[in-house]
């Protein structure tokens, strides 16, 4: 079944395994989360691992799935950062005659008709659900209901609503920790204004985290560096910059290709416009298989994370550099 967030809400109790996929790592975790609160599920009936474990872990994987537990209630598997290769292994597991555990699988950007989403897709009693990267109107939709309906902010300014749009919305994670923080800030006036929102947002790196995506993009090889300089030393996630990477790529090639302009702030718009007259879109589509390849190899192959970011970082921003001479000329 393809499901969306509320058949997730309404039907998570009736189903024997959830892939829960997609560029929003944040609103993964965050529906795993919810999965384990909705089902009520004991840490000692939880087990987890990662889908590089399936192989050598496939016969304690079916006997924790098959068999009730010990301390009673329900049983949840968490089968993290699987793909199409592992979709064999997990087919036979949620059939599985004997599953008395609600399987939980979550995964990247998976491709349409591909083996994992197929089969979850147009399995019974199994649901697929994606998560994708909030745009701008599910965006403003999500900071309005943070700010207005649960922690009782009266106005956001136009202003401030433009600015948290165009620094947000990469990771679901993160803009819901950022609108925690605004809202305390601004509890006792009820009002969100420009000035409240730039306050706050360094303490999340987004002046860092703009400098390091339109710096790179925009041929800025020293701007790019020490930015992300800043961000590892404020212990910014590896992994995390790489995502945001990957959404930052993904609005270029949009506004590439259709001329769909992001909601820019006017600070990163000169470099944001530079990034389109640089970069084409096979270029761009070539950027994001590299960067979904450094993500696997960020979570798989024990590699420093740091040392592989900083190196493409660089070769990166050197190479829009590059790109951007030969354009002019």
């Amino acid at each position: 079944m393809k499901w969306k967030e509320s058949d997730f809400n309404s039907g998570i109790e009736k189903v024997r395994a959830v892939l829960i996929y997609g560029q929003d790592a944040g609103q993964v975790d965050e529906l795993c989360d919810r999965a384990v609160e909705k089902l009520q599920i004991d840490k000692d009936n939880l087990f987890s691992l990662d889908a590089d474990e399936l192989r050598d872990k496939q016969d304690a994987l079916f006997a924790e799935c098959c068999t009730p537990s010990m301390f009673g209630g329900q049983k949840m598997v968490i089968i993290s950062g699987a793909s199409d290769g592992t979709a064999k292994t997990i087919s036979e597991l949620v059939s599985h005659s004997g599953l008395c555990a609600t399987v939980i699988i979550t995964a990247g950007d998976l491709r349409a008709g591909g083996a994992l989403r197929a089969l979850f897709e147009s399995g019974e009693n199994i649901a697929a659900l994606p998560c994708y990267t909030d745009d701008a109107r599910t965006l403003a939709t999500l900071i309005r209901q943070e700010l207005s309906a649960q922690a009782g902010i009266q106005q956001i300014t136009p202003d401030a609503m433009a600015y948290m749009t165009a620094h947000l919305g990469g990771d679901r994670g993160i803009t819901r920790g950022f609108l925690k923080k605004i809202a305390l800030y601004v509890d006792d006036k009820k009002i969100v204004e420009l000035e409240d929102v730039e306050k706050c947002l360094p303490d999340t790196g987004a002046a860092d985290m703009d400098d390091f995506l339109y710096s790179l993009t925009a041929g800025h090889v020293q701007q790019t560096m020490m930015a992300l300089d800043r961000l590892l030393y404020a212990n910014t996630a590896s992994n995390m910059l790489v995502r945001m990477l990957i959404t930052h790529f993904k609005k270029l090639l949009v506004a590439v290709v259709d001329g769909q302009l992001p909601r820019l702030f006017w600070k990163v718009a000169e470099k944001f416009n530079k990034a389109m007259k640089i970069w084409s879109p096979d270029d761009i589509t070539a950027v994001l298989v590299r960067l979904n390849e450094l993500e696997r190899q960020t979570r798989t192959t024990g590699m420093p994370a740091e040392i592989l970011l900083r190196d493409f970082a660089l070769k990166l921003s050197v190479r829009a550099f590059k790109l951007s001479i030969r354009r002019r000329n």
